[in-house]
């Protein structure tokens, strides 16, 4: 399977200025909750409200309102980096979103159209679906139990239009901000432990949810790898995708993505063989050595030498 060949041109453009110059010179690092990099949300819609994914011994579990539905695909992805981003800059609970959700969107690097079928309809439907979503983290390795109930969003106040799907209408309908406020724990979550990348990567990864995916993980595991680790096709499979009827259509996939992830951050060394993948050390996307106040950098170590995560 090979990769549009626009893409794979503006894939191209978008690392070489992702090369020439540090993220955090740029004004473009960011951030993501690693629990949100250990296991990840839904690729696409599924019609059950409780979605889980599996990292070794660590498990994500998300449930939803039946009214309102799981967040799935690249925007929940986009909104929860500059979420990370946003709290680890200004170190506050408290997040202002703006007063247009049409230039909230181009933050993103989404293109606001309107219509049933634009792209606000996806956005307010992809904002309402995280916003009102529960998370759990769960780890079990036999003899010891334990787990940690995160809500990312405690409150939010959006005076953007929700009932509309009219572009023209969007944006200056009220002079108030909408802001959120971070649930303490996922707030406390990511100023302790935020897995830093480019956000510049990340738009250009922004139309596939599993290239983000796995962007962030290999962003993640390069920062601190020291040898060689292999990791199987069944346990990616847990990790990234779920419901693939075979292990084998899941690979296909997985290959795909990790194409377009090249493109931008080509200094990844990985080894593929018919049973998995072989991780090794590499330069970091974004250098952690580099990154100074706001974070405490010794956070960014793995959690324990016990293998948890993936």
């Amino acid at each position: 399977m090979s990769i549009n060949t626009k893409n794979l041109d503006t894939l191209i453009n978008d690392s070489l200025a992702i090369e020439f110059e540090e993220a955090k010179s740029t004004g473009n690092l960011g951030f993501m909750a690693r629990a949100l990099v250990q296991a990840t949300l839904p690729h696409r819609r599924i019609s059950s409200n409780e979605f889980s994914r599996k990292n070794g011994l660590f498990k994500l579990v998300i449930l939803a309102d039946s009214s309102v539905g799981l967040p799935y695909g690249n925007i929940p992805r986009l909104l929860l980096a500059w979420i990370s981003t946003e709290a680890v800059r200004t170190r506050q609970r408290e997040i202002a979103l703006g007063e247009s959700m049409s230039k909230f969107m181009e933050q993103l690097d989404l293109t606001s159209t309107g219509g049933c079928c634009g792209s606000i309809t996806r956005f307010k439907d992809q904002v309402t679906r995280l916003f009102s979503s529960s998370f759990s983290c769960t780890y079990d390795d036999g003899k010891h139990w334990a787990i940690k109930n995160v809500t990312p969003i405690s409150k939010a106040s959006l005076w953007w239009n929700l009932n509309t799907t009219d572009l023209k209408q969007d944006g200056d309908l009220s002079s108030q901000n909408s802001t959120i406020l971070l649930g303490e724990e996922f707030f406390n979550e990511i100023i302790c432990k935020p897995i830093p990348m480019d956000m510049r990567a990340l738009k250009a990864l922004k139309h596939s949810p599993m290239a983000l995916d796995i962007y962030c993980w290999l962003t993640y595991r390069k920062s601190y790898l020291k040898k060689n680790i292999f990791v199987p096709w069944e346990t990616l499979e847990m990790q990234f995708g779920t419901n693939y009827a075979r292990t084998r259509d899941f690979k296909k996939k997985f290959l795909y993505q990790l194409k377009k992830v090249y493109v931008v951050y080509s200094e990844a060394k990985v080894e593929i063989n018919n049973r998995g993948l072989i991780l090794k050390p590499s330069k970091p996307h974004v250098n952690i050595n580099n990154v100074t106040n706001p974070v405490n950098i010794a956070s960014y170590s793995r959690i324990n030498g016990r293998g948890v995560y993936a």
